[in-house]
């Protein structure tokens, strides 16, 4: 069974067979959690970019109708 040390940063290294096991790459985040029993368990965050929907505001604020065709008449009487 593969080990690993706490470090006085409360880090760890995941052994590399535990890695390959689970797919986990550099710069991937992984999930903890730990259950009732005591036992934790560590799966990779896999981010399903639905769920990301909605996050990011648009930089641009939407036009009306009346707006759009404001700027239609502007630029067809060059004013």
């Amino acid at each position: 069974m593969p080990s690993s040390t706490v470090t006085s940063k409360g880090q760890i290294t995941i052994p590399k067979e535990v890695r390959d096991a689970v797919g986990l790459d550099t710069g991937k985040r992984v999930s903890f959690r730990v259950r009732k029993d005591g036992v934790v368990e560590m799966r990779p965050d896999d981010i399903d970019l639905l769920s990301l929907c909605g996050m990011l505001k648009p930089r641009v604020k939407g036009v009306t109708l009346e707006e759009m065709d404001e700027a239609v008449r502007r630029g067809a009487t060059g004013g």
